[in-house]
């Protein structure tokens, strides 16, 4: 991933959050930065270098709490491994500014204009800019005979999709071209839900071959779960967990390899698919052993016949754009 300066904005024009809300949500970052003080302190404190001792990520949790996780070698992607630490300590905003402190140990940190000031229970000390990563396939444009799903301008590619300044929504729409083999582009934004907690932030999907998904979720600063962003929904966790900021654009880029069947019409081998995740590879061509998983379109005994993309609807404001698919 790449480091940017500016917050990648979707359109302040999108529903934002009501006064009192418990459920407060908000789809521009420029209206949250306006509304909520936490979503400028939320984010990613390093480099995006490698060779870092150490990177931080701090999520806003709603009204002034944070949770903060202190990742040994780095920001994932740049040094740190699920093989490393991964120290949580805990923050509030104040008159003073926001502090953190753990409950383990004596790691201290806090944050002010020129970053995070962290101080590990060792006695060191480290003081880590914010940071504002990108995926260096934003906006990768459809090679020769690939069909594109969604360029902004309708949806009649799609069943049941809906465009929202220029957006489509995550509405249970199905592609109506159907893939077996192919390499897919999907561009995804999550909404910034500070009070919502798992599954409830920021929660969708994306299904290949009508079956399979990879889920989207505001998971960013999570452990990185097979229901997480980047995992495999019920089939197989990610190898890192990649997840941007909510109210930042992110990719998916997937190889999928269709089921196998011999002359007769018995399978012989399961569908295999590898996903980059903000360009980095977070599934290996992992083997798909289940006819479906959750919500998806089609079920039953799989057929010798291709699929569609399904975009997933969770009750959130999630949406997608620039989405093509490159059949093999």
């Amino acid at each position: 991933m790449k480091a940017t300066g500016l917050l990648i904005l979707l359109s302040a024009s999108l529903a934002t959050a009501a006064p009192g809300d418990p459920q407060r949500v908000w789809t521009s970052a420029k209206t949250a930065i306006a509304e909520d003080p936490d979503f400028s302190i939320q984010g990613e404190y390093g480099t995006d270098k490698p060779g870092a001792a150490v990177g931080v990520q701090v999520v806003a949790l709603g009204k002034g709490n944070f949770d903060a996780w202190v990742l040994e070698g780095g920001l994932p992607g740049c040094g740190w491994t699920r093989e490393k630490s991964r120290l949580q300590i805990k923050g509030t905003r104040g008159d003073k500014g926001v502090t953190f402190s753990s409950d383990k140990d004596k790691t201290t940190g806090t944050i002010d204009a020129s970053g995070f000031h962290l101080t590990l229970a060792d006695g060191s000390t480290h003081t880590l800019p914010r940071i504002e990563r990108s995926s260096p396939t934003l906006g990768a444009k459809p090679p020769a005979g690939a069909v594109v799903l969604f360029d902004g301008s309708n949806t009649d590619q799609w069943e049941n999709g809906k465009i929202e300044n220029g957006l489509l929504a995550a509405t249970n729409c199905t592609s109506v071209p159907k893939f077996r083999d192919f390499t897919a582009h999907v561009e995804f934004i999550t909404p910034y839900k500070p009070d919502a907690r798992g599954q409830d932030r920021g929660n969708s999907g994306i299904y290949y071959g009508g079956r399979w998904e990879t889920q989207v979720l505001d998971s960013f600063g999570l452990k990185g779960e097979q229901n997480e962003t980047g995992g495999i929904y019920s089939i197989a966790t990610p190898k890192l967990n990649l997840c941007l900021p909510p109210l930042v654009w992110q990719t998916y880029d997937a190889e999928f390899t269709a089921a196998k069947f011999d002359s007769e019409g018995k399978q012989t081998a399961w569908p295999r698919i590898t996903v980059r995740l903000n360009g980095v590879v977070v599934q290996d061509n992992q083997e798909l052993f289940r006819t479906n998983t959750t919500s998806s379109p089609l079920s039953g005994p799989l057929k010798n016949e291709g699929g569609p993309i399904f975009l997933q609807n969770h009750g959130n404001p999630v949406f997608y754009r620039n989405i093509w698919v490159l059949p093999k």
